[in-house]
């Protein structure tokens, strides 16, 4: 199957202390990071599309836009959930959300790019 609109991922999450903005270096409270909200965010994009791809393919993070909207603290599970909502091309773009026991605690869009694995990597490395 190939990838398109309406393949969805979720990912779980219980927040530990190395996931907290004192951890992270961003902040001075012992919540969930923004930087972990927006990881968690790719962590379920990518696993969406993930069993769609050729033999030889993965995706790649382009862009993220998120409101970080409320705190979770330590021991709270939280759930991130990507759909994707358009293909272009290479592009996926994604909606995500994200909610712990009190609801809705993040919100954005992500969009990644499907590409040949080996030829991204020589391409990384300076090879190409």
């Amino acid at each position: 199957m190939p990838v398109q609109p309406g393949l969805r991922a979720k990912v779980d999450l219980v927040v530990g202390e190395s996931d907290t903005a004192v951890a992270m270096n961003t902040g001075e409270v012992p919540v969930l990071a923004t930087p972990r909200v927006a990881a968690i965010c790719e962590q379920a994009a990518f696993t969406a599309v993930a069993g769609a791809l050729e033999p030889g393919q993965t995706t790649v993070g382009m862009k993220i836009q998120l409101d970080h909207l409320a705190p979770s603290a330590i021991g709270n599970r939280v759930v991130a959930e990507a759909i994707v909502e358009k293909v272009a091309g290479r592009r996926v773009m994604f909606t995500v959300s994200v909610n712990d026991e009190r609801g809705l605690i993040a919100a954005g869009r992500i969009t990644r790019v499907i590409v040949d694995t080996e030829q991204f990597l020589a391409k990384a490395a300076g090879t190409v």
